[in-house]
């Protein structure tokens, strides 16, 4: 037999309890089929000489965006930006360079980092010289806008008001000030949206090369098709182009947003009452592409202090009025559309931030199991930002996967504490207790609400630490190899795809990542310094910047190296 791919001269963590480490791995079919002895002699189409360097399962993000990432890459960023100030500059060299009636079209923003100060209208208008402005948050819950696309939305009109879900913010005068939270935010993305599917793809193109280069070789993609989140009703068409085209390069699960399930007219035995045509739910399609959950918005977001709490933000200036955040709709009509989507077949992932949208969907999904019980089904609760102490026992007895961000914590912890105070703090974006409670806790970045690189990820859970070095319910802190599993076996059972991915092991996909340091030994300050020097999908090297790979001149094994890379050590 000949392989594929052999992966030698390496420090293999293969997350297998059976069998930890390695120092060799074989892939035929985009499948591991053996480890050291099991393909000894074998020889292979290519050989990958990792020389030393350490070799994990491939990196999972189970929540981001990856078509938005991509299609930010292409838009005016003003991340960096200090102040208003900044803003309305980078507007302005930004407009110069555009037609007269062109969009502005921009991403990054986050007005804790301008001083809790949000750009208004007025100052747009100037800056982009009569052209219509949309700028969205970095948290994807609000954007700022600025008169021609309020006008165009009917949104100066004398009489309007604001749509279910969100809030067109008013300046003292009681104008529009240019802020759409939540929502509102269609008023400005009916104007833009669809976008054509060549240009979805080539986003996809963009963020999915991107990934590769930080090690990640799956990924779910949090919301597809409508809502404030889709970019066009046919995404998965433009998910389909980009892969018959080459151009999706890492594998991917796509959630549905709720907006696009409609009534079904199934037999009533079946009791499929909500969906898609044809009856496509969770779990259609392969392990390239396939469909997930249905996504599902209960709140908001923390930063823009939107998220649904029991208790008031500390510090809510913008809407004082609603100092506890609020629903993305009714209540009860939300809780009946998540028993709705469960009783079709489908997995759930509701978003939940705030612990009052986190009661809210901890109460819908039990109604549903009682209503119709479906064992194994996993339903997930989507960033589970701030989770009160009594909550996490129902996360157990129901099953339910918790998906925190913990790279939120070195990017704007900062601006959450502040908003939290001490206590929620401690309860903000979990990680430790949802682990001694047995539950699977995932690897996700919410990618580009905030930088998506899974390393830097791995050292947060491990460390705690805000963007000044501040603790961040430091009690919720992992060992380096718990969270190396949350990225890799913990993605994959939050995912369905326990079994198949997440550990180096005959008869899993072959993904792996080939790093330059192991982050189970290195020191945790450093876990997200960590390079990495390969990438491999199904047995593809699909990222190999240091040509770590090469094709023998003939048939047949190898020459052996001369000496073989120590296995890792399994150390907690």
């Amino acid at each position: 037999m000949q392989l594929d791919l052999l992966v030698r001269n390496a420090r293999i963590r293969t997350l297998d309890p059976e069998r930890p480490t390695a120092s060799t791995v074989g892939v035929l079919n985009g499948v591991v089929v053996g480890l050291d002895e099991d393909v000894a002699g074998l020889g292979a189409r290519q050989v990958l000489d990792a020389g030393g360097a350490t070799v994990v399962p491939g990196f999972n993000d189970a929540h981001c965006h990856t078509a938005w990432f991509g299609l930010n890459l292409t838009q005016l960023d003003v991340s960096t930006a200090r102040s208003v100030d900044d803003v309305y500059t980078a507007v302005a060299t930004h407009a110069k360079g555009l037609a007269p009636d062109a969009w502005v079209l921009g991403a990054g923003l986050d007005h804790n980092n301008l001083g809790g100060v949000w750009p208004h209208r007025d100052a747009l208008d100037r800056a982009a010289g009569g052209r219509p402005v949309w700028i969205k948050h970095t948290s994807g819950h609000a954007c700022v806008v600025n008169t021609p696309v309020l006008y165009a939305a009917g949104a100066l009109e004398d009489g309007f008001e604001d749509p279910d879900g969100g809030v067109v913010s008013r300046d003292e005068h009681g104008r529009p000030d240019g802020l759409l939270e939540e929502t509102a935010q269609s008023l400005a993305q009916r104007q833009v949206l669809p976008y054509p599917v060549e240009t979805v793809a080539d986003a996809v193109d963009a963020a999915t090369r991107h990934y590769l280069t930080e090690g990640v070789t799956s990924f779910t993609e949090a919301g597809i098709g409508g809502g404030w989140i889709g970019q066009t009703p046919v995404e998965l068409a433009a998910y389909q182009l980009a892969r018959e085209s080459g151009r999706l390069h890492t594998r991917a699960q796509l959630m549905a947003a709720s907006d696009v399930l409609h009534p079904l007219t199934a037999h009533t035995d079946d009791d499929i009452t909500l969906g898609l045509d044809l009856g496509m739910r969770t779990g259609f399609g392969d392990d390239m592409l396939s469909l997930g959950p249905v996504k599902i918005f209960l709140d908001g977001s923390l930063l823009g202090r939107t998220a649904a709490v029991t208790e008031p933000f500390c510090g809510c200036p913008h809407n004082e009025d609603r100092p506890t955040g609020y629903f993305q709709g009714d209540a009860g009509s939300m809780t009946d559309l998540v028993v709705a989507a469960h009783r079709s077949g489908w997995t759930v992932a509701a978003h939940a931030i705030g612990d009052r949208a986190v009661d809210l969907a901890l109460d819908a999904f039990a109604r549903a199991h009682k209503e119709r019980p479906r064992p194994g089904v996993r339903h997930r609760v989507e960033h589970a930002g701030i989770v009160r102490p009594e909550q996490l026992a129902r996360f157990a007895e129901l099953g339910v996967v918790p998906v925190p961000q913990h790279n939120f914590l070195h990017t704007f912890g900062d601006a959450m504490a502040a908003a939290l105070g001490p206590e929620r703090t401690s309860w903000s974006y979990r990680m430790r207790s949802f682990l001694d409670l047995g539950l699977p806790v995932p690897g996700s970045s919410d990618r580009p609400v905030a930088p998506g690189a899974p390393l830097p990820a791995i050292q947060s859970m491990v460390v705690r630490l805000t963007e000044t070095k501040a603790p961040y319910g430091p009690d919720e802190g992992v060992p380096a190899l718990a969270a190396l599993r949350a990225w890799t076996e913990g993605s994959a059972h939050a995912t369905g795809f326990g079994g198949r991915k997440g550990r180096l092991a005959p008869g899993y996909l072959a993904d792996l990542t080939v790093l330059d340091g192991d982050p189970v030994r290195t020191d945790p300050d450093r876990i997200g310094a960590i390079g990495v020097l390969a990438t491999v999908v199904g047995g593809d090297p699909a990222h190999d910047p240091h040509h770590l790979t090469r094709t023998p001149a003939r048939h047949g094994p190898p020459s052996a190296p001369a000496a073989q890379a120590a296995p890792p050590q399994e150390t907690p």
